[in-house]
């Protein structure tokens, strides 16, 4: 959990991040800086139950503790100037780096990169969706697939200095149903590996017991259990799945 001054200390607003599809402000606690979703902001959806995603926000960064692989950076719930929201920790990104890129079908990299899809950009030319083949995408792919992530755009992936990789926007997470939506299907099919199996064996355990606990104050009984479904059909079968269904099997808009 964050240090205590981050959940009692004012919330101090800075900007409005206008790219986002709700509400979403950039913000300081002291010397910190903060990205805050005021649960009063959150726009209606027809498959997701009005003001919860800010819970399902916190939810994807406690499974993301037990995975022990900091994809999601500290979040939490706490008041603000316009409500209860999600307030999390502010990442300054690199700007060099791209994990998820649009390029030319003749230019797909051949090595240390995954083509996902091909399509045509506005002027009509051939394009391709990539993504870089690393183990901290990997990582990420993998807990997209325990949260049921319906929303794993390009932009909601964060390239780090260092070469770690950064989740963020997971309020369509935890739905009960099959919902995977993302741009990170370029493992499809292939083998897990031993540290990938044990961090779903991490969470199997912990949906058992204090991670379970903590979630019941986030998501329904039926959402928790469905994430256990799921951790244990991914054990079982041991390779990253296919889409499933007839809905879309990318976000839109990819980025």
């Amino acid at each position: 959990m964050p240090a205590p001054d981050l959940l009692t200390a004012e919330l101090t607003l800075t900007g409005r991040i206008t790219t986002a599809s709700n509400a979403t402000f950039l913000g300081s606690i002291g010397d910190t800086t903060v990205v805050y979703k005021p649960i009063a902001g959150e726009k209606p959806l027809w498959d997701f139950p009005d003001g919860f995603l800010a819970h399902r926000e916190v939810a994807a960064y406690l499974v993301s503790e037990v995975l022990g692989w900091n994809v999601v950076p500290r979040t939490w719930l706490r008041d603000g100037p316009f409500g209860i929201g999600m307030v999390q920790l502010w990442q300054e990104t690199d700007p060099g780096q791209n994990a998820v890129d649009l390029v030319a079908t003749d230019d797909v990299p051949e090595s240390g990169w995954k083509h996902v899809l091909e399509g045509q950009d506005e002027e009509g030319r051939m394009v391709a969706l990539v993504h870089e083949d690393t183990p901290a995408l990997r990582r990420m792919a993998v807990f997209d697939v325990v949260v049921n992530n319906a929303d794993r755009k390009g932009a909601h992936i964060l390239a780090m200095t260092d070469g770690h990789r950064h989740g963020v926007d997971h309020g369509l997470t935890f739905h009960r149903d099959p919902k995977l939506r993302t741009v990170l299907w370029g493992w499809l099919g292939d083998a897990l590996t031993v540290e990938e199996l044990e961090g779903i064996d991490r969470v199997s355990e912990g949906l058992d017991g204090e991670l379970g606990r903590s979630l019941t104050d986030l998501l329904s009984a039926q959402e928790i259990a469905s994430a256990a479904v799921r951790c244990a059909r991914l054990r079982h079968v041991g390779r990253f799945p296919a889409p499933s269904g007839e809905m879309s099997a990318v976000p839109w808009p990819l980025f």
